[in-house]
């Protein structure tokens, strides 16, 4: 595509300091032709149009304000409003840095693709909660590396953390889906059938911030384990095996406690090595409490993926409930 137009494509809740982080991150972007970032108001009732009047001399903001409908149907209300030709997905705890438009449009002229995703890092000044919990969504030993960076997964699903999407794309697909989470792996699988190739661009990462507690981890994951049984059902071809390896881990931990109460600890062996893999993994990229913190991680968010994926494959598997029946809060109207 010649003439690429950027538009960044922001939804905010209730999240203005956040968004403030963000905006002053696209303030320094470092990009000859300019870009717009559009920020979709998803109802909050703490507004964040102060924080954008205040960078509007450095950055070119189309503020918009709507009830709420959730951060699919938000993008969808941003990028049918945008100026540009190619929307760049963020989420509003994400900090850009200065090259990522270099980086984009260098990938994009090199072979062009209707979309794309980036991974995520961390920062160096995050918390040790967000780096442990940032190693754990990202490492290969854990998720496979789908959230950083890594191209040996198949075929690449974007995530609309860090998302690229043209407009000839968004129009042919409809966007995004009312579901949340999942809204993004369905919209990628969707393309997917309309004909529309993805790609990961490795190298144009964003620093993911994720303002979270373990409770909140917990509850994440969990939503993700449900929404992936979705998925499958309305995906059927998506359905992989590797989708149960966070129910069956904790099936096995669970014998191998059973089998140590009753003095047989052989079984805690392999997941004693996968925890020393673990610390170590993290340690050396965060240092040795993050690397513990990170085994904490690793283990909430198997816990949390696979009771939700086995409590939502019993709901919608087995006892044949529809899924908005199931979890309407993992739906908005």
């Amino acid at each position: 595509m010649k003439d690429l137009k950027f538009s960044f494509i922001v939804p905010v809740f209730n999240r203005p300091a956040e968004l403030e982080k963000l905006l002053e991150s696209l303030s320094l972007v470092q990009y000859k032709n300019g870009f717009e970032v559009v920020v979709i108001e998803d109802g909050s009732t703490v507004a964040s149009d102060v924080v954008c009047s205040r960078f509007r001399e450095s950055v070119n903001i189309n503020y918009l304000s709507k009830q709420n409908t959730g951060p699919g149907d938000s993008r969808n209300y941003g990028m049918q409003r945008a100026g540009g030709n190619y929307f760049i997905i963020l989420d509003s705890d994400c900090i850009v840095p200065k090259d990522y438009l270099q980086k984009v449009h260098a990938h994009l002229e090199r072979e062009f693709v209707e979309c794309y995703g980036g991974p995520d890092a961390a920062h160096e000044s995050f918390t040790n909660l967000q780096k442990a919990i940032n190693y754990s969504m990202t490492s290969t030993l854990t998720t496979g590396g789908i959230r950083g960076g890594n191209e040996t997964t198949g075929k690449f699903q974007p995530r609309s953390f860090n998302m690229g999407l043209s407009r000839k794309a968004f129009e042919a697909s409809g966007g995004f889906r009312t579901i949340h989470p999942g809204e993004d792996p369905d919209l990628t699988m969707r393309l997917w059938n309309l004909g529309f190739e993805t790609a990961l661009f490795a190298d144009a990462f964003v620093y993911h911030e994720r303002r979270i507690s373990w409770k909140l981890f917990y509850k994440q994951v969990n939503k993700f384990g449900k929404v992936r049984v979705i998925l499958n059902k309305w995906h059927p071809g998506s359905r992989k095996i590797t989708y149960w390896f966070p129910t069956l881990f904790l099936i096995y931990v669970c014998v191998a406690v059973v089998f140590a109460i009753l003095g047989v600890p052989l079984l805690l062996l392999p997941l004693a090595l996968y925890g020393s893999l673990i610390l170590v993994g993290s340690s050396l990229d965060n240092g040795f409490v993050v690397g513990v913190m990170s085994i904490i991680a690793v283990l909430i968010q198997f816990a949390g993926y696979g009771l939700g994926f086995l409590n939502s494959y019993i709901q919608i598997g087995i006892l044949k409930n529809e899924e908005r029946d199931a979890f309407p809060y993992l739906f908005f109207e």
